[in-house]
């Protein structure tokens, strides 16, 4: 809202695919531009419903978008025409809105708003959030303004796209912050586990994670209380896998509070995409991170490597995520109970809470705008 008396303010267009680790850094970038008065619409897809809540209905717009992963002739002439008609509609809402900038965070559907912008003039910039450049933001990287990465180096090999990178970490949400100021919980009994398998769930933490529950030492299982997220499809099993172990679980398809529950657990088990490694940085907590397999690019490898290199996590590729290997290096942890404090004070040392204030000052220097106005 402006202020009476003060002139209009340019919005600024945020454009990210529809999933938490697309979404959750547009909505720091959106947090961090309101608290300089600079209005935020967001472009996305239609699965945004579910983790686009700090956006209003009003300020988010969908535009048609595909992918272009398949290798069929037929998809990929079909997924071309989708692409070209979210051009369209882009272009129509930049001419409507006049943004000061354009913004985009991964994903297809940040393509046709990123090149609308360019070939309307309209500054732009895109975020990466992986260790490893997405493939949307590979295509876009050469026809924006600014790119803004979340690691150091990440266009060795392309000095024309590296002078135009700014590193500024990867935004994390309000939430986030907040939860970062709980200190590590005491290590006294229960020692919360929290298992998750990013925004869309994941079917091997259901398959893996309850059984390696049950091949623990008996007096062990006591001491856990488990927080565990699930697919809607396996919701059911898990709860009855731990109902018959007798252990202490809560289970849910979706945690809304997710970070609150990140900082109050003293390990988590989870995948390595981009948002949850970043949370689990900023807020310090140590993790058993199992990267998606068959990503195409290895971004989700290259992200827990992050934090295994700096000691805050355990990489375990999906072959190595056995029931028995899990329940080994939870036995280990849970009786070196020092290790769990040092890699919560490692996984810390390489966040970055002010991320999005890095970027939101980008965007305004790259938008010619003040931070003052």
């Amino acid at each position: 809202m402006v202020e009476p008396g003060r002139a209009s303010v340019a919005p600024v267009l945020v454009a990210a695919g529809g999933t938490g680790g697309h979404l959750f850094p547009a909505e720091a970038l959106a947090a961090a531009l309101s608290k300089r008065g600079v209005p935020v619409h967001l472009v996305t897809d239609r699965r945004a419903e579910r983790y686009g809540a700090a956006f209003s209905e009003q300020t988010i717009h969908v535009v048609a978008s595909a992918t272009l992963a398949s290798r069929s002739p037929m998809v990929l002439v079909k997924a071309a025409a989708t692409l070209g008609r979210g051009y369209f509609q882009a272009r129509a809402l930049l001419a409507r809105l006049k943004p000061a900038a354009v913004v985009g965070f991964g994903g297809y559907p940040t393509v046709p708003p990123l090149l609308a912008a360019a070939w309307a003039h309209v500054p732009s910039i895109i975020h990466d959030a992986n260790a490893v450049i997405g493939r949307a933001n590979r295509f876009l990287a050469p026809r924006v303004t600014a790119i803004a990465t979340t690691f150091p180096d990440m266009f060795a090999q392309r000095p024309d796209l590296a002078a135009k990178a700014t590193l500024t970490g990867n935004p994390v949400r309000p939430a986030v912050v907040a939860a970062a100021a709980a200190p590590y919980p005491a290590l006294a009994d229960p020692l919360r586990l929290l298992v998750f398998g990013g925004s869309q769930g994941a079917r091997v933490m259901a398959d893996i994670v309850p059984a390696a529950i049950g091949l623990v030492d008996a007096d062990l299982r006591a001491r856990l209380a488990i927080v565990q997220q699930a697919r809607d499809e396996d919701l059911r099993r898990v709860r009855a896998a731990y109902a018959k172990l007798g252990v202490n679980a809560e289970t849910a398809t979706f945690f809304a509070d997710l970070p609150a529950r990140i900082a109050a657990s003293h390990l988590i088990v989870s995948r390595s995409g981009a948002s949850t490694v970043a949370e689990l940085a900023a807020i310090g907590r140590p993790a058993i991170l199992v990267p998606l397999p068959h990503a195409l690019d290895q971004d989700q490898f290259a992200n827990a490597g992050v934090l295994e290199a700096a000691g805050g996590a355990i990489r375990l590729t999906q072959d190595a995520f056995s029931p028995r290997r899990l329940a080994a290096e939870i036995s280990v942890l849970a009786a070196a109970l020092s290790r769990l404090t040092a890699m919560a004070a490692a996984a810390k040392s390489v966040g970055r809470l002010d991320a999005a204030g890095r970027l939101a000052d980008l965007v305004l220097k790259v938008a010619g705008t003040s931070a003052n106005q």
